[in-house]
């Protein structure tokens, strides 16, 4: 029985620059929260959606005392220790267990208090993607409004009332 040759052409190739971190990454990972570890007192799981690079920079910029620390979920998990047996400090195998979805590890000295009250009344406001729901209502006037005339159908589309007069869209 023969069979046929494998095609050259179906070979996967990716477009991206980034190379993988693999094994010496996580395991830089690793010491770097045991390091961090041995030099805070307190260690919180935070959680966000949606994250900016920019959000980010300002919470790490408003918390420059304190080390933010976001990897893998499994990684910071088995660094933390997943089990008794496996943590590297008491009662560390906890915060293994809230460490899950899109969340990381913060590093402080400050106390419990002062770190639930700032996260209690951090908000960055950021533009609405889609599937999320607006925190504002938009209200357009009557009139000439100043959108594209190539965007007609898809204001109508919304249930917007718009026309077209002398290349100008009316509401």
């Amino acid at each position: 029985v023969r069979k046929m040759p494998k095609s050259k052409r179906n070979k996967q190739v990716s477009l991206t620059k980034t190379k993988k971190q693999g094994r010496a990454g996580k395991e830089a990972l690793v010491q770097t929260i045991h390091d961090t570890l041995e030099k805070y007192d307190h260690v919180y799981v935070f959680s966000f959606d949606n994250m900016r690079t920019a959000a980010l920079k300002d919470l790490r910029s408003t918390l420059k005392e304190d080390r933010l620390i976001i990897g893998k979920q499994t990684v910071m998990q088995i660094a933390v220790g997943r089990s008794p047996e496996e943590e590297p400090q008491e009662n560390l195998h906890k915060v293994s267990q809230h460490l899950s979805g899109s969340s990381g590890l913060l590093f402080s000295s400050k106390p419990k208090q002062d770190i639930i009250d700032f996260f209690a009344s951090y908000q960055e406001s950021d533009f609405v993607t889609s599937g999320e729901t607006a925190d504002e209502d938009v209200v357009i006037p009557a009139g000439p409004i100043p959108f594209q005339h190539t965007m007609v159908n898809q204001l109508r589309k919304l249930g917007m009332p718009v026309m077209l007069k002398n290349a100008v869209v009316v509401c």
